[in-house]
C-alpha cells in the first residue's frame, strides 16, 4: 500500500447478539465476522466493549472483561485486521450505557464529577497497557461520541476541554510510543451545533489527528436534498474540509471515522453508488487519513427498539450475507488501492465566519453549507478557511490556498 492510500476499514458489530455479545463473547463468532470484513479488503475495524462491563464500579475494572477485548485485537490480527479501540462506551446506536455507579442515587456527572473524570482516566490507562503490545493495534479513542452524553451531563465548553485533556493524558499514559494513535470522538452536532459544548476547535486541536462522523441524516441532509444529490454525495468530503480550517496545523490528518448509508435516508437501490461516491470524494482531499464505514454487520430484528435506520446499515445482514453495498465498497477500495488518488492542494477556500452561536450556518440548510455546495458543483473543490486566517497569506500558503473567497460580497483575498 502506498504511504499516501488512505486506509479504509469498518466499524464492527457483531453479527450475533449486537454489543450485548460481549456478556458472553464467543471467540468463533468473531473470527467468522472478522473473515468477512477481511474477504472484502479492507484494512481495519474500530471496536468497541461496554463501560458497565470493563467498569462496573469506579475501583473495579474487570480483569476478565480487558482480556475478552485483547482476544479480539488478536482474533483480528490472524485475519489481517488493525484495530483502534474505543474504550469508555458510553453511546452506541441510540443506546446509552452507564455504570451503575454513576446512575440513581450515586448519579455522577461523567464530564465534570472528579472521581468519575479518574475512573474513566483509569480505565484508559489500563486498556492501553493492556493491548499496548499487540502489533496490529492502531491506537485508543477515549469513547464512541461522547457528545452524546452531555442532555444527561450538564457541561460546559471550557469542562469538556478539561475532560478531554486529562483522558487524552491518561490514555497516552498508556500508549506511550508514538506510532500508537490516541483520539477522540463527537458526532455532528460539535461541527453544526450552536453553542454545543463539545466545540470544532476541541475536535481539530486535541489528539493526534481529527476523527469526523458525516451522517447523512444530520441536519436532514438527506431528505432536505434527496439521497443522490451533490450535497450528500459531497458531505464526507465537506466535513474533512471543515475540520482542516479549524485545525492549527494545516497538515493535521482527518480520519472520516463514521458514516453509512441508513435506510430511508438512502434507499438500499442507492446504497452502492452512494458509497462508491462518498469514498472517491473523500479521497480528494489532502491528508485524510482514511475512511471508516458504519457498520459491518445489520442489528438482528430479533432485537427490539433500535431506531429503524440502524436495522440496515450493515455491509452484511443479519445472516451473514454480503450486501450490494459491501461489493461496491470492496470494488472502489481496490481502485483507489491500485491507483492513490493524487489529491492535489485547494487553490480556493471559501470563508467561513461564524460564531459558536451561528455554528449551525456550517450545516444541512446553512447558508456557509449551501454555497460551499454550490461552489462543489460547478466544478470548484472549495477548501474552508475561517475568517481568522483568510489574510494569514503563510498560513494560506501552508495549505497551498491561492484565493480565500467571501460569501458576502465575494471579495477575493489572493497569495502568491
Amino acid at each position: 500500500m502506498s504511504a499516501t492510500t488512505p486506509r479504509f476499514g469498518v466499524n464492527y458489530t457483531p453479527r450475533r447478539g449486537w454489543f450485548h455479545s460481549w456478556h458472553d463473547f464467543d471467540p468463533e463468532h468473531a473470527r467468522e465476522d472478522l473473515a468477512q470484513i477481511a474477504a472484502l479488503g479492507l484494512d481495519h475495524i474500530r471496536v468497541f466493549h461496554l463501560w458497565p462491563l470493563l467498569q462496573p464500579n469506579r475501583t473495579l475494572i474487570r480483569t476478565t472483561a480487558v482480556d475478552q477485548l485483547v482476544h479480539l485485537v488478536d482474533l483480528a490480527a490472524e485475519a489481517g485486521l488493525d484495530v483502534l479501540v474505543d474504550g469508555v462506551q458510553g453511546h452506541l446506536s441510540s443506546f446509552d450505557f452507564y455504570p451503575e455507579w454513576t446512575r440513581s442515587w450515586h448519579h455522577r456527572n461523567v464530564f465534570t464529577d472528579p472521581e468519575a473524570i479518574e475512573a474513566q482516566a483509569r480505565l484508559l490507562r489500563t486498556l492501553g497497557r493492556a493491548l499496548a503490545d499487540r502489533p496490529n493495534l492502531l491506537g485508543l479513542q477515549l469513547g464512541n461520541e461522547l457528545n452524546n452524553l452531555v442532555e444527561h451531563n450538564p457541561v460546559t465548553a471550557a469542562e469538556v476541554d478539561h475532560y478531554l485533556d486529562t483522558l487524552l493524558t491518561a490514555a497516552r499514559d498508556g500508549l506511550p510510543a508514538a506510532e500508537h494513535l490516541v483520539t477522540h470522538s463527537a458526532y455532528d452536532a460539535a461541527w453544526y451545533g450552536d453553542d454545543h459544548p463539545f466545540t470544532p476547535e476541541a475536535s481539530a486541536r486535541k489528539g493526534d489527528l481529527t476523527t469526523v462522523h458525516p451522517w447523512v441524516f444530520s441536519g436532514d441532509c438527506a431528505r432536505r436534498y434527496g439521497p443522490r444529490s451533490p450535497q450528500v454525495l459531497h458531505l464526507a468530503e465537506y466535513g474533512t474540509e471543515l475540520a482542516k480550517a479549524y485545525a492549527d496545523d494545516p497538515a493535521r490528518p482527518v480520519w472520516v471515522q463514521e458514516t453509512g448509508a441508513p435506510e430511508p435516508h438512502i434507499p438500499a437501490a442507492d446504497a452502492p453508488d452512494f458509497a462508491r461516491a462518498t469514498l472517491l470524494n473523500a479521497a480528494d482531499c489532502t491528508d485524510l487519513w482514511g475512511v471508516t464505514w458504519w457498520s459491518s454487520h445489520d442489528v438482528d430484528r430479533a432485537l427490539a427498539d433500535y431506531p429503524e435506520l440502524e436495522y440496515t446499515l450493515g455491509l452484511f445482514d443479519a445472516t451473514g450475507r454480503a450486501k450490494p453495498i459491501a461489493r461496491a465498497i470492496a470494488d472502489t477500495v481496490a481502485e483507489l488501492r491500485t491507483a492513490p488518488p493524487s489529491a492535489p492542494a485547494r487553490e480556493t477556500a471559501l470563508v467561513l465566519e461564524c460564531t459558536p452561536a451561528t455554528r449551525s450556518v456550517s450545516g444541512p440548510g446553512g447558508t456557509y453549507f449551501e454555497a460551499w455546495m454550490r461552489m462543489r458543483g460547478e466544478g470548484v473543490r472549495p477548501a474552508v478557511v475561517l475568517a481568522e486566517r483568510a489574510e494569514d497569506g503563510d498560513y494560506l500558503r501552508a495549505r497551498g490556498i491561492k484565493e480565500a473567497v467571501r460569501l458576502h460580497p465575494f471579495p477575493r483575498v489572493v497569495t502568491s
